[in-house]
């Protein structure tokens, strides 16, 4: 991790209203900021292994990666890392958009503290929604095109 980057995957997780979950981070990197659901690709695992386990840890709920529709790749650089300050991390996240019934959802605890929805508008407003989140609705979002 030290030098070099992780993989990641991002849930931008819209309800039946247009509104798009978000969690508050407990942990580093970003620990405080409202960001979407998502988590690290682990070695030797499948994006879609990958993508049913970080659904079920992230949202209650085991999707297949059909489930999503893909979103680009993003790139995150953090100064700090997951066990403190020593060293910075860089993620290169594949986005993913999901539509699911509220209903649907167990939100764990584990990874944040409380949920919101917000709408695109209202979290591009709001200065404690991650810059990294944010970028996902921005008019001149930095998607890498595949």
């Amino acid at each position: 991790m030290r030098t070099t980057p992780l993989i990641s995957l991002d849930f931008i997780v819209e309800n039946g209203q247009g509104e798009i979950l978000l969690g508050q981070r407990l942990n580093r990197p970003a620990q405080g900021y409202w960001f979407v659901p998502g988590g690290r690709v682990c070695k030797d695992e499948t994006l879609e292994a990958a993508f049913a386990r970080l659904t079920q840890a992230e949202l209650g709920v085991r999707l297949p990666l059909a489930a999503g529709t893909f979103y680009g790749v993003w790139q995150h650089f953090y100064d700090d890392n997951f066990s403190g300050e020593d060293f910075s991390t860089h993620y290169i996240v594949l986005g993913f958009r999901l539509r699911v019934a509220e209903s649907d959802l167990r939100l764990p605890d584990a990874q944040h503290g409380s949920y919101r929805w917000l709408t695109p508008e209202q979290l591009l407003a709001s200065d404690n929604v991650h810059e990294n989140s944010r970028a996902y609705f921005s008019p001149d979002a930095p998607a890498v095109g595949l």
